[in-house]
């Protein structure tokens, strides 16, 4: 399998930049890590060996960037305002300089892939429903999709209001953002075994704001043994991936 370990300075945060690159063709990922994970967690847990296959045939490329948490969501000594600009800064390292440069090394002019578990999850749905004519496929697993997870209550404010997806696609009523959601491809997927509850509720929560607004998306609910772990997370991501190559999705 090809493999690169990477980094770029960025503009838009200040420092050096780590990502890993898995395969040489295909569709292109950008896979989002858990909890103030780094560039090296998707391999360290084995979720590329779990999609190897895929990688190998040229249908998937990943590219796993290092976390901006610590420095937005998971600083707990910041407001909930001020973590959501820390999150406007990633965002746009994520849009103007990663999506650039896998566009130009990739060749790939069409839409890009998000994924990711637990913290990962939460980012794919953000990513994808702020930026829906870059990401036309996603895949999140285990997430939870209210910022106040991370904030508490924020009051009204606007820079934290857009980051948290329960909250604003519901109010979300510009038709450009639908037409693209509603072409796009989502996959939001949970267990329901240990450590899954909250991350249950906020699915179904988001499913409600899915159908309110007449995107369609696929929303799994695996059973009650399966937990909120990396066994569970490395038999879905494979699971999903053979759905989409049989749908022509990948």
């Amino acid at each position: 399998m090809h493999f690169e370990r990477r980094s770029h300075w960025s503009g838009e945060l200040g420092k050096e930049m780590y990502f890993n690159v898995y395969g040489h063709a295909g569709k292109p990922f950008i896979v989002f890590p858990s909890s103030g994970g780094s560039q090296n967690e998707y391999g360290d847990f084995g979720m590329i060996e779990a999609c190897q296959d895929f990688i190998e045939r040229g249908l998937i490329v990943f590219y796993t960037p290092e976390s901006y948490d610590s420095e937005s969501w998971l600083n707990l000594g910041k407001s909930g305002h001020d973590m959501a600009l820390a999150h406007e800064a990633y965002d746009r390292y994520i849009v103007n300089e990663l999506v650039p440069l896998i566009r130009y090394e990739s060749g790939w002019q069409g839409g890009l892939a998000a994924t990711g578990c637990s913290m990962g999850a939460y980012h794919t749905v953000n990513f994808v429903l702020r930026h829906p004519d870059l990401f036309d496929l996603s895949i999140a697993l285990s997430g939870v999709y209210d910022v106040r997870f991370f904030t508490g209550e924020y009051f009204g404010d606007n820079t934290v209001y857009y980051n948290s997806p329960i909250d604003y696609l519901w109010n979300q009523d510009d038709p450009w953002f639908l037409y693209h959601y509603r072409q796009n491809r989502f996959i939001v997927a949970v267990g329901q075994g240990a450590w899954e509850e909250p991350h249950i509720a906020d699915t179904k929560r988001l499913e409600e704001a899915f159908a309110a607004k007449s995107v369609p998306a696929w929303f799994d609910y695996w059973g009650g043994d399966v937990a909120h772990d990396w066994d569970w997370w490395r038999q879905q991501m494979p699971y999903f991936l053979g759905k989409l190559e049989a749908e022509g999705g990948i």
